[in-house]
């Protein structure tokens, strides 16, 4: 009986290291699967012809092309496979993808699950509301919030208001476009996102004139590709393309196609530069 527990516990963990050993099963299938988010522009979403798009997935293709090249597989194929919000860490937990291409922000609890890339982006919470009803928390009292489920929007924004002793109606949404669409609708009095994420809904909604974001950041997050937890072999050949991508002008290229003409804010530029790891 001990033998077989010992031959079952090693069958285990070979398995769950293979699990983990990603671009040894790239180099199998030939094939390498991007999550990424149809609702979260300019980051991770997909276009009305169908196709993912965003500046995330952009650094994901760039990181798909070092795998590519550094494993040497001429044909690698990159299955594009759409997660919610809700479930794309699990979704990467349960080997469904390789690597999550969205606004993920770095978090320890989240460290529990899964391992993180080199920064990609430095964003924060902000609010959208309705031209001249909101100037501080205190004036979203008594009143109907809206917010992504399951994101660290969500879970700042409840503790904010707690420690306030704001009372408020949290009012969760599926998704982004539901959200800006209930607050042009009245339905809900302001609704919280990061920042990045609320300029692009503003700027293509149809009633932006009804609508502000507000100047006020009310966290700092720093988002980074997510990979399996323990694939060091990934992670570092992941660091290494993304730091390379920073020490070079192709970055600048990949940033205005999603956020228009370069240069970005200081924060942007900073994480360039720290993060342009020399080889």
């Amino acid at each position: 009986m001990r033998a077989f527990l010992i031959a079952l516990l090693g069958t285990a963990i070979s398995t769950a290291s293979l699990a983990a050993d990603t671009l040894a099963r790239a180099r199998e299938t030939k094939t390498l699967r991007l999550g990424f988010r149809a609702d979260a522009p300019p980051y991770s979403y997909r276009t009305t012809s169908g196709d993912p798009s965003g500046y995330i997935v952009d650094l994901c293709r760039e990181v798909a092309a070092g795998v590519k090249k550094a494993q040497g597989i001429p044909s690698l194929k990159i299955d594009y496979v759409e997660v919610s919000s809700t479930a794309r860490l699990e979704a990467l937990r349960d080997g469904k993808i390789d690597i999550l291409c969205d606004p993920t922000s770095m978090t320890m609890s989240r460290r529990a699950m899964v391992d993180f890339s080199l920064p990609t982006f430095i964003d924060g919470a902000g609010v959208l509301h309705r031209t001249n009803e909101l100037s501080r928390l205190e004036d979203l009292r008594g009143k109907k919030i809206g917010v992504l489920r399951g994101t660290t929007t969500e879970e700042v924004l409840k503790a904010t208001l707690a420690q306030l002793g704001i009372e408020a109606e949290i009012t969760p949404m599926q998704a982004h476009p539901d959200g800006v669409r209930s607050l042009s609708a009245g339905k809900i009095d302001a609704y919280f996102a990061d920042r990045g994420i609320l300029s692009y809904h503003l700027l293509n909604s149809e009633n932006r004139s009804g609508m502000k974001l507000s100047d006020q950041y009310f966290t700092f997050e720093t988002y980074a590709l997510a990979l399996p937890r323990g694939d060091e072999k990934l992670r570092l050949l992941v660091d290494a393309t993304l730091a390379e991508l920073y020490r070079t002008d192709r970055v600048k290229q990949i940033y205005a196609r999603s956020f228009g003409s370069f240069p970005p804010d200081q924060f942007i530029r900073a994480l360039f530069v720290i993060n342009g790891v020399p080889k």
